[in-house]
């Protein structure tokens, strides 16, 4: 029989029968959910295409009228004859394999609902996912997404791309890598002081710099003169989750972590301002801020490594604030934002705690960034990704086949681009020496 089931997840009383055939054993879940902890589950057959299934739900549900539809969800306003609350619920689909698992998910979500702030956002709760795909049994959306991002080749490429350093020859500076893993534990701990959703914070924070180009702002500069629609490494990390991932498919990750990915970028003159669009979740403010915090202080590690700066510069008022050291700075912001947001539905710093990390960012643009010799490195680099994007422009079919596949179905500009923002630093470097710097003949 059809059975559907209002009631909290911890309810052991008898399930709502509503409809008087009996369903196939190979039976997919259909989860219909309202806001809030309470849970409404039915069992339906197993529909292997979306508008099929769609029109399964209306026969199952003869007095249910669709009200919103896309590639996600559909809508139903169940009519008292069946319930009686009349509220709107949303169609989500488990998969039949694992449905004896399906329990486990489902705690995990009455955790967040019992656990979180009421203004942070909830896995069962949010806008899904482009596409519609079948639940897991024992993971939440936002696990899912963060498990699929760690998994992605893009993730792994990572660990080869500067940050201010190009090609760096020590072990110790930091990488893409490095940066994402130490934004993502910054993150997570302001986001569990604010009882916040930790794995929605994580997914964006591991995925934000997933389309940074090659040599760091190096590349990302060289790009945007030379591509007609220009590059930002936030729009890229968008596209590389969306379109060329899985050989075209993307992640298909859910809304929330695309758009903390679209809106981590910060513009020049504060940490805390808005560059495209404000946060549209506090989850996305927070990876925003952890963010600057991370690739402030380790910015200053490495340049201090490479004795472009000394300690004794990085002193004055902002020590006095901050403290001295990085664990100092990172402890005496963290705390400041904890304190400041705790108890009410935002993520901010105080004024006088803003304003000494604005001035270390600051200090790192005049003395580190724009430095001669950081400078003398970021010419070399803008130059070889510029060679390389007007030689492929010209020559596409040198590319390897995914790109040349990719260009004849959209631009070549556009292929060029992707091509060599997902390359690595050492993967540019050779690929500029085989393309321009003849080789020696031997005999």
């Amino acid at each position: 029989m059809l059975v559907l089931n209002q009631r909290s997840l911890g309810d052991t009383r008898p399930a709502l029968t509503v409809h008087p055939e009996l369903a196939p054993a190979s039976a997919a879940l259909m989860c219909l959910r309202k806001p809030g902890p309470q849970v409404l589950t039915g069992v339906l057959p197993a529909i292997p295409k979306y508008r099929q299934r769609t029109a399964a739900a209306r026969s199952h549900y003869p007095h249910a009228q669709e009200v919103t539809r896309n590639r996600r969800w559909f809508s139903c306003d169940l009519s008292p004859s069946l319930l009686t609350d009349g509220y709107v619920y949303s169609v989500m689909v488990v998969s039949g394999s694992g449905m004896e698992l399906e329990g486990v998910r489902r705690e995990l979500e009455q955790l967040e609902h019992e656990r979180l702030a009421p203004w942070a956002a909830r896995s069962d709760a949010g806008r899904g996912r482009a596409r519609l795909e079948p639940l897991s049994p024992v993971r939440t959306e936002y696990q899912r997404d963060r498990d699929r991002i760690i998994h992605c080749n893009a993730f792994r490429r990572l660990k080869h791309k500067t940050q201010v350093f190009i090609a760096p020859r020590g072990e110790h500076y930091a990488t893409r890598l490095t940066h994402v893993l130490e934004v993502a534990q910054v993150a997570r701990t302001i986001a569990r002081a604010l009882r916040l959703n930790e794995d929605l914070v994580e997914a964006i924070a591991l995925a934000h710099d997933l389309g940074h180009a090659p040599f760091g702002h190096a590349g990302q500069s060289a790009l945007n003169e030379h591509h007609p629609r220009g590059f930002a490494h936030d729009k890229q990390s968008l596209r590389v989750v969306e379109k060329l991932e899985r050989d075209g498919q993307g992640l298909n990750l859910t809304w929330e972590v695309r758009e903390g990915i679209r809106t981590h970028r910060k513009p020049r003159f504060s940490i805390a301002g808005v560059s495209e669009d404000p946060s549209t979740t506090l989850e996305a403010e927070v990876v925003k801020l952890a963010d600057g915090i991370a690739y402030i202080n380790h910015d200053i590690d490495d340049a201090v490594r490479a004795e472009v700066i000394s300690l004794e510069q990085v002193a004055g008022d902002r020590a006095r604030v901050l403290g001295r050291g990085r664990s100092e700075r990172i402890n005496a912001i963290v705390c400041d934002i904890i304190r400041t947001s705790r108890g009410r539905p935002a993520v901010e710093m105080s004024p006088p705690i803003l304003e000494a990390v604005d001035a270390l960012r600051d200090f790192l643009f005049e003395n580190v960034y724009l430095s001669p010799v950081v400078r003398a490195e970021y010419s070399r680099a803008h130059r070889v990704v510029s060679e390389l994007y007007l030689h492929f422009c010209m020559h596409p079919e040198e590319m390897p086949e995914t790109y040349v596949r990719e260009a004849s179905a959209l631009s070549v500009e556009q292929s060029v681009c992707d091509f060599i923002a997902g390359m690595t630093d050492q993967y540019a470097l050779n690929t500029f020496e085989v393309t321009f710097v003849p080789k020696m003949w031997s005999f």
